[in-house]
């Protein structure tokens, strides 16, 4: 019994410590979001995402925005979010509307997930849409890059 719990307890380790997150301030309100660029002098990077559907979200969302290696983007940048679940309880109505005009607005083709790096003008300066299913998220770490 006792290697057994020292076999479990050095796997919770291994596992624990592989796991890697960033801390990001993801905002909501846009007109708040772009307010705050103007003032900051900071771009935005503009994420649409499908919270409750969207597989290839769900995989950039582990892959590339909640690692540890995201972090150094933190400070560089405003991170707003534009979730478009199926599930319309998942947002408030106010949220909900403001993402559909942002996806009339800036996704128009409707891609999931987009990754958008805007002015604090609102001008869009480069963007990257999709992840593959091999989930090298590589390109969008070169995406930011650019912008540092």
């Amino acid at each position: 019994m006792n290697k057994l719990t020292l076999i479990l307890f050095f796997f919770s380790i291994i596992v624990f410590s592989q796991q890697e997150t960033s801390n990001i301030d993801w905002h909501e309100d846009f007109t708040a979001t772009m307010q705050k660029a103007k003032v900051e002098k900071k771009l935005i990077i503009l994420y649409f995402s499908g919270s409750d559907w969207c597989v290839p979200c769900k995989k950039l969302k582990e892959d590339f925005f909640e690692t540890e290696n995201f972090n150094r983007y933190t400070n560089s940048f405003l991170f707003h979010l534009v979730d478009i679940p199926r599930n319309n309880d998942l947002l408030t109505e106010k949220i909900r509307i403001q993402n559909y005009d942002l996806l009339k607005t800036y996704n128009k083709n409707k891609s999931f997930p987009l990754v958008i790096v805007l002015s604090s003008k609102g001008k869009i300066l480069d963007k990257i849409s999709g992840y593959s299913y091999l989930r090298d998220p590589r390109f969008h770490f070169e995406l930011l890059d650019k912008f540092l």
